[in-house]
């Protein structure tokens, strides 16, 4: 993996980059769907390639259950078994390991966690050095550390003692991965929403000299407040050369604020989910094509918009699709929604590298101003109303 910060924004931490993968280039900050089981949800390849996404999300943990990791790396890792020719990137599965607890909760200990298949109950172990060895038949361009990830509410001493064992899985995520596999390993960084444990994994997980760092526990159930005061508190203390990828975090104004803080790198299984329910992105918020105001409107979702459902299709259109049941109805509002967030961050990237941000966030409509002014140094935008 290569990578370069080809311009920083002189008011705020935003940067703009290049990452160079196995599979492809792909330009920072950057918004990655999620395809949580090798499939961005009612999508197709090419359809999801239409959003122009340039990388995206599998997860470990429900590859490994089905189909198993052999059978991918049998089929030739995840771009060929998948048919998406861009780079992908794996999540270890530690946050599914432990919160999917239909069968019962999962038993952690420093050796790793012992948990139930959520499908059909049967008993799994996996630590550090399974998740890399699963994410190592899968094959994708980035894979990521197994972490402790703690459920909110936890206390002090509970976010301290997991931070302990993210700190001393990392180490041993890197000992397996560096003998055998030459994929691009990021770390995790946790600590929940004190500031003290924050700056203990930054220190940490730094010194360990990983290619990439993610920040882990921040859209876990925190409050909005704390997610922007921990997220701005973190991003601007870690490497400059390496990139920073915020875990989780998806809706327009995270993706601003997480830019702004210096953040290159999201997923986000948002954009699909809603998208299933209904719900769609537009400039102005977000709406429910089944709301009745849409029986006749003959407008598309979104008049800036450029994607597929946009330049085809009306709310009108779309609306009748929901209310007959009919699968291609989520599939138009995926479509928009997750080529609106792509197509946002690289507005923002194109701003970052013209030196027009402030401009950009005085003009579009999400900005999340409040926050901003807040956690973020800028004198200038301190002026704007």
């Amino acid at each position: 993996m290569y990578f370069k910060v080809e311009k920083t924004d002189k008011d705020f931490y935003a940067r703009a980059g290049k990452l160079e993968l196995p599979h492809g280039e792909v330009l920072t900050p950057v918004f990655m769907p999620v395809g949580t089981n090798s499939t961005v949800k009612t999508l197709t390849m090419d359809q999801l390639n239409s959003t122009n996404a340039e990388i995206i999300l599998a997860n470990a943990y429900h590859l490994y259950l089905r189909p198993g990791p052999e059978t991918i790396e049998n089929a030739g890792g995840l771009n060929k078994w998948s048919n998406w020719k861009k780079p992908i990137l794996t999540d270890s599965g530690g946050f599914q390991v432990f919160s999917h607890g239909r069968f019962g909760k999962s038993k952690i200990s420093d050796k790793g966690v012992l948990f139930r298949d959520p499908w059909n109950g049967k008993e799994h172990f996996i630590g550090p050095e399974e998740s890399i060895s699963i994410q190592n038949k899968l094959g994708a361009d980035i894979i990521m550390a197994f972490d402790d990830c703690p459920k909110l509410p936890s206390t002090p001493e509970e976010i301290e003692k997991s931070l302990e064992r993210t700190h001393k899985w990392a180490i041993r995520c890197q000992d397996v991965h560096k003998k055998i596999y030459t994929q691009s390993l990021f770390l995790i960084l946790q600590g929940g929403t004190y500031e003290t444990l924050r700056q203990k994994s930054i220190e940490f997980i730094s010194n360990l000299d990983p290619p990439g760092i993610a920040v882990g526990g921040v859209s876990v159930g925190e409050n909005r407040e704390d997610i922007c005061r921990i997220t701005a508190y973190t991003l601007n203390r870690l490497p400059h050369d390496k990139p920073r990828y915020i875990m989780g975090i998806g809706t327009p104004e995270d993706l601003i604020f997480g830019i702004l803080c210096g953040a290159d790198m999201f997923d986000c299984v948002m954009p699909t989910r809603i998208a299933r329910h209904g719900t769609f992105y537009t400039t102005e918020g977000r709406k429910i094509i089944k709301n009745s105001e849409f029986i006749e409107d003959f407008s598309v979702l979104d008049k800036n918009c450029r994607c597929f459902t946009c330049t085809n299709h009306t709310k009108a259109y779309i609306r009748h699709l929901f209310k007959a049941s009919e699968p291609t109805g989520p599939t138009l509002l995926s479509i928009h929604n997750i080529f609106f967030l792509v197509n946002l961050v690289k507005q923002i990237r194109e701003s970052i590298i013209n030196g027009t941000i402030i401009d950009f966030l005085a003009e579009y409509p999400l900005t999340p101003h409040e926050m901003i002014k807040r956690y973020l140094p800028c004198n200038e935008y301190q002026t704007l109303k």
